[in-house]
């Protein structure tokens, strides 16, 4: 079968092998932002799995933008230095190309990790004090960030690009920068949680100057051949907050900035949403992102299907489908996907023999016979 998921993209310098990506998912298991054995062995074994790009986790780009005390970083050399020993290992034995997505959590930094409760860590479990566009805390019993004030937006800002130097010293061979679900470049972005009465907040021209000179800083750090893009939340799913209108506003000013793919989520700004999740779910926000521009555009949310994920990008809703959740449990989606489909995904040579059109087949020097 000639399909478009199995088919190759071009963005700049870098050519994905098909549009599967598998997207970045936390693994609060860093130590001081550091990958570990841990980060080895999950990224590796999702190195093999025949997708075209594999985003690594939300990555800080200073201390006190980690999700948690145990979210990776690439504030320092040594996590670039971590970083590069997965990167290696992945190179090495993949097939798969590697983005990491660069974030700040602002007000929603310190937590705990999802399994002890996800609630604000104390100091002595290593939170930290938390920063946001305005004073407003994410939600009940969660600390009041402190308002960034002019120096402390441009530190971030050079962190960015810091990191993103960080980034391409490590072998990784796309960015995406971190705008969404409820983290700080997002917090700028909405209403509901930017009040600012400087040139920073207001109008949707305000609250987008801070991400967009973000992103204009990190364009500028990172190499010209590599691929550059953006996670977003489509909407909010709050009246009055952020919504698709804006997010296609938003993605116009990336095109000119030189963004070549926008990767549209949704929702994690506050605890108030009205989120319904099921198959697909914000596949209609990427396809009136796409429609707009002309820029890549990833979907996400509720793809597990491989026809489901072909009629995406066959009808044009979107160039690219992600998986996260999906992947974490069938982190071999790709080849079952292959072939439903009738395609055949990269597997490693290690493991031909298992391959439908060869499980049959004894071959002499093979150790499984």
């Amino acid at each position: 079968m000639d399909t478009m998921l199995f088919s190759p993209i071009e963005m700049r310098q870098l050519t994905l092998a098909n549009r599967i990506a598998i997207a970045p998912m936390c693994q609060y298991s860093a130590l001081e932002g550091n990958a570990g054995d841990w980060h080895l062995m999950h990224y590796g074994h999702l190195a093999v799995s025949g997708s075209g790009l594999l985003i690594v986790e939300a990555t800080a780009v200073v201390p006190e933008g980690r999700i948690t005390p145990h979210c990776l970083g690439l504030y320092g050399d040594d996590n670039r230095d971590a970083l590069a020993r997965v990167v290696g290992f992945c190179k090495d034995y993949g097939n798969v190309a590697l983005g990491v997505q660069l974030a700040h959590a602002g007000r929603k930094a310190s937590a705990r990790a999802p399994w002890r409760g996800g609630t604000p860590a104390p100091p002595e479990e290593g939170g930290l004090p938390t920063v946001a566009p305005s004073a407003i805390p994410f939600d009940d019993g969660w600390p009041t960030p402190e308002a960034l004030d002019p120096a402390g937006m441009e530190r971030i800002k050079a962190s960015f690009a810091e990191a993103a130097g960080r980034a391409d010293d490590a072998g990784f061979d796309l960015i995406e920068v971190h705008s969404a679900h409820g983290y700080l470049l997002h917090q700028f972005l909405s209403p509901l949680s930017n009040r600012r009465s400087d040139g920073y907040g207001g109008s949707l021209d305000n609250r987008m100057r801070f991400p967009l000179e973000v992103f204009a800083a990190v364009r500028k750090a990172w190499p010209a051949g590599k691929p550059l893009g953006i996670r977003v939340s489509g909407d909010d799913w709050i009246a009055g907050g952020w919504d698709v209108a804006q997010t296609i506003s938003l993605a116009k000013a990336l095109e000119g900035l030189g963004c070549d793919f926008i990767h549209v989520s949704s929702g994690g700004l506050s605890m108030k949403q009205k989120l319904v999740p099921g198959p697909g779910y914000q596949v209609e926000l990427a396809a009136q992102v796409k429609a707009a521009t002309g820029m890549a555009v990833i979907a996400v949310g509720g793809i597990d299907d491989a026809r489901q994920a072909e009629t995406i990008v066959r009808t044009g809703q979107a160039d690219i489908v992600a998986l996260g959740r999906g992947m974490l449990y069938n982190p071999r989606w790709p080849w079952h996907a292959a072939r439903e489909l009738g395609e055949v995904a990269a597997y490693p040579r290690q493991y031909e023999p298992a391959h439908p059109s060869l499980k049959d087949k004894a071959v002499p020097d093979d150790p499984i016979h």
